[in-house]
C-alpha cells in the first residue's frame, strides 16, 4: 500500500492550530449567513440545525481516524484530538444557539424539553457527557489518568451512537443527508469490536524477514 507523504515534524503544530481555525469557519459562515437573512425565514432554527450537523460530522471524523490509519495507512492520530475538541465546541454551539437564541434563556422551558422531548433528552445526555473528554484532552490529564484516560475516552462511541439517535429523532425523517450520516457512524461503531481481530489477522499476515526473502 502506497503511504501519503509524511507532514515533516517541525509543521505538526502549525498544522493542528490550522485545523481548529479551518474548523470554526463552518460556524463563523452559518452565523454570518444568519446574521444577514441567508438562512431563510426561520434563521435561528437553520443554524441550530446546520451547526448540529457540523457537530456530528466531527464526531465521525474523530472516530474515523483510527479505521483510517488501519485500514489505508493514513495516519492523522495527532489531529484527533482537535477533532474531537472541535466536535465538542459545535455541540456547544448549537445548545447554545438553543438556550439563548431560541428559548432565549427561559430555563423552565429548556428543563420541561429535556424531560419531555427524547431527541433533546439525548442530545443533551451527549453534551454531559462531552465535557469530561474535552476536559482531559491534554496531556497532563493523560499522564495523570493513565489507563483510566482510555476507559474514559471510549464514552465517544456512545456519545456518536446519541447524537445519530438525537439527528434522526429530530429531523423526524431519514433522507438521504440523515442516511449517510448515521449509516458512517453505525459502520464506525461496527468496526470498534472488530478492530482487534482485524489487526491480529493483519499481523499474522504479514511475512516475516525470513519469508519475504526466500519468496524473493
Amino acid at each position: 500500500m502506497m503511504a501519503l507523504p509524511a507532514l515533516p515534524r517541525r509543521y505538526h503544530a502549525a498544522s493542528i492550530w490550522s485545523l481548529y481555525l479551518l474548523g470554526l469557519c463552518p460556524a463563523a459562515w452559518y452565523f454570518y449567513q444568519a446574521a444577514t437573512g441567508g438562512l431563510g425565514f426561520n434563521p435561528v432554527k437553520e443554524f441550530e440545525h446546520v451547526i448540529g450537523i457540523w457537530a456530528l460530522r466531527l464526531i465521525i471524523a474523530t472516530l474515523a481516524v483510527t479505521p483510517l490509519r488501519d485500514l489505508a495507512g493514513i495516519n492523522w492520530m495527532r489531529y484527533r484530538r482537535a477533532l474531537g475538541l472541535l466536535a465538542f465546541y459545535y455541540v456547544l454551539i448549537h445548545f447554545t444557539v438553543y438556550l439563548l437564541l431560541d428559548l432565549q434563556l427561559n430555563f423552565a422551558a429548556v428543563g420541561g424539553d429535556i424531560i419531555r422531548r427524547p431527541y433533546i433528552t439525548i442530545g443533551f445526555a451527549c453534551l454531559l457527557l462531552l465535557i469530561p473528554l474535552a476536559l482531559t484532552s491534554n496531556n497532563w490529564s493523560i499522564r495523570r489518568l493513565s489507563s483510566g484516560w482510555s476507559k474514559l475516552h471510549k464514552l465517544i462511541y456512545l456519545i456518536a451512537a446519541g447524537g445519530a439517535l438525537h439527528y434522526v429523532l429530530a429531523v423526524k425523517s431519514v433522507t438521504f443527508v440523515p442516511f449517510i450520516h448515521v449509516a458512517l457512524i453505525c459502520l464506525l461503531l461496527a468496526y470498534r469490536p472488530l478492530r482487534k481481530p482485524l489487526m491480529k489477522w493483519k499481523r499474522g499476515s504479514k511475512p516475516t524477514g525470513r519469508q519475504a526473502s526466500s519468496n524473493a
